[in-house]
C-alpha cells in the first residue's frame, strides 16, 4: 500500500507542476482536466503527508534511543512520542484504506432521475408525486438545481411519470442507491374506509453522460416533434417544441417537454437517451460481476423492492440495510441525508470485505 501512496503522490505533484506551466494554465480545457485530477487527489495525498510525518518523528526519536540517550527523562519523552507516533499512524492506515478503494467514476456527476408510478392506480402516481417533491426537496437542502425534461400528470394532482436532471457536485455519488421500487402503505384521501393501501412506484437514476464520451450513430436515431401537453392533454403551447427520440436499434424511446425551444428539448433528450444507453452498456459489461454486485448495496436493480413508506406506523425502511427510521414526515420533506449516510457506510463496508478478501 505504501509503495502505491508513494506513487500517487508524485503523480499529485507532476500535476501541480504541469498546472503552473503557461502553456496548460492558458489552456482551459487542459487546466480544468489537471485540476480534476488533483482535486481527486488531494484527500489521499494529504493524509498519506501526515501519515508520512509520525512516521518520520517515529524513526527520529528510535534512533535517538538507539544511539543511547542518557537523561531518563528525555528517553521517556521518545518513547511516548513513538506510542503516539504508531497510534496515529494506525488510524491513518484506516482512513487510506478507504480512499484507496475503488472510485465509482460517476460518483461527481449531475443525476438523470425518472419516477413512474407502479401499482396501485391513482394511489401510486400520487406518490410518485410526493417523491418527486421529496427528491426535490433534498436537492435545494444540498443547493442544487432541478430542472423537469418532462412530466405526465393525472387529473388529481398525481404523476404517471416524471424525469428530472439535478445538477450538482457529487449528485450521483448520494443518489445512485435510490434506484429500485418504492412500496408506499397508507390510507389514500380516497379511502372512506379506512383501509391501509399498498402502491408502488419505480425510481431510475442515471448519471448525466456526455455525448462525447458515449458515442451514439445519428443514423440509429429517428426524431419526430409533436405539441407539449399538460394533465387531461391540455395543451402547454401551440407549437411542436416537444422532442421524441428512439434509437431504432433498441427500441429505446426518451421525450423532453419541458422546454419552449425545440433546440433546448432535443440537446435534453439526447442528454437522457445517452445516459440509458451508458447504463444498459454498463449493465451488460458488468454482467460476469453479478454475484458480488449482489452483496453490495448499490445494484441498481429496478425491480427490487429497496424501501417500504409506512404511513400509519410512521416508519420507513431500507431493506437492503436493514434500516428502520420512525420520521416519516421529515424524510419526505427531503430530510434523507440520514437514510443515503447509511447506504454510503454500507456500500463503503462490502467494498472493504471484498478489497481484503481478495
Amino acid at each position: 500500500m505504501l509503495e502505491k501512496l508513494k506513487e500517487i503522490e508524485e503523480k499529485y505533484s507532476e500535476i501541480e507542476k504541469r498546472m503552473t506551466m503557461p502553456e496548460v494554465y492558458t489552456d482551459s480545457a487542459a487546466y480544468a482536466k489537471l485540476a480534476k485530477e488533483q482535486k481527486e487527489l488531494y484527500a489521499i495525498v494529504e493524509t498519506y503527508r501526515r501519515y508520512s510525518k509520525f512516521a518520520d518523528t517515529m524513526d527520529e526519536a528510535k534512533k535517538l534511543i538507539e544511539n543511547g540517550v542518557d537523561d531518563p527523562e528525555f528517553k521517556d519523552m521518545l518513547r511516548e512520542e513513538i506510542e503516539d507516533a504508531k497510534d496515529q499512524m494506525a488510524k491513518l492506515e484506516g482512513e487510506l484504506t478507504v480512499l484507496l478503494l475503488p472510485k465509482d467514476p460517476n460518483d461527481s456527476r449531475n443525476v438523470i432521475v425518472e419516477i413512474r408510478g407502479g401499482a396501485g392506480g391513482e394511489e401510486a402516481a400520487l406518490f410518485a408525486s410526493s417523491l418527486y417533491r421529496m427528491y426535490s426537496m433534498y436537492a435545494d437542502s444540498k443547493r442544487w438545481n432541478t430542472e423537469i425534461n418532462y412530466v405526465y400528470e393525472t387529473e388529481i394532482g398525481g404523476i404517471k411519470e416524471v424525469s428530472f436532471i439535478i445538477e450538482g457536485e457529487g449528485a450521483y455519488s448520494r443518489l445512485k442507491f435510490e434506484s429500485g421500487v418504492h412500496r408506499v402503505q397508507r390510507v389514500p384521501d380516497t379511502e372512506s374506509s379506512g383501509r391501509i393501501h399498498t402502491s408502488t412506484v419505480t425510481v431510475a437514476v442515471l448519471p448525466e453522460i456526455d455525448e462525447v464520451e458515449f458515442a451514439i450513430n445519428p443514423a440509429d436515431l429517428k426524431i419526430d416533434t409533436f405539441r407539449s401537453s399538460g394533465a387531461g392533454g391540455q395543451h402547454i403551447n401551440k407549437t411542436e417544441s416537444a422532442i421524441r427520440i428512439t434509437h431504432l436499434p433498441t427500441g429505446t424511446v426518451v421525450e423532453c417537454q419541458d422546454e419552449r425551444s425545440q433546440h433546448k428539448n432535443k440537446d435534453r433528450a439526447m442528454k437522457i437517451l445517452t445516459s440509458r444507453l451508458y447504463e444498459a452498456e454498463q449493465q451488460r459489461q458488468s454482467a460476469v460481476l453479478a454475484a458480488e454486485r449482489k452483496s453490495q448495496v448499490g445494484t441498481g436493480d429496478r425491480s427490487e423492492r429497496i424501501r417500504t413508506y409506512n404511513f400509519p406506523q410512521g416508519r420507513v425502511t431500507d431493506h437492503r440495510i436493514g434500516l428502520t427510521l420512525y420520521k416519516i414526515d421529515q424524510i419526505m420533506n427531503g430530510d434523507l441525508d440520514e437514510v443515503l449516510d447509511a447506504l454510503v457506510t454500507a456500500d463503503m463496508a462490502e467494498k472493504l470485505k471484498i478489497s481484503t478478501a481478495e
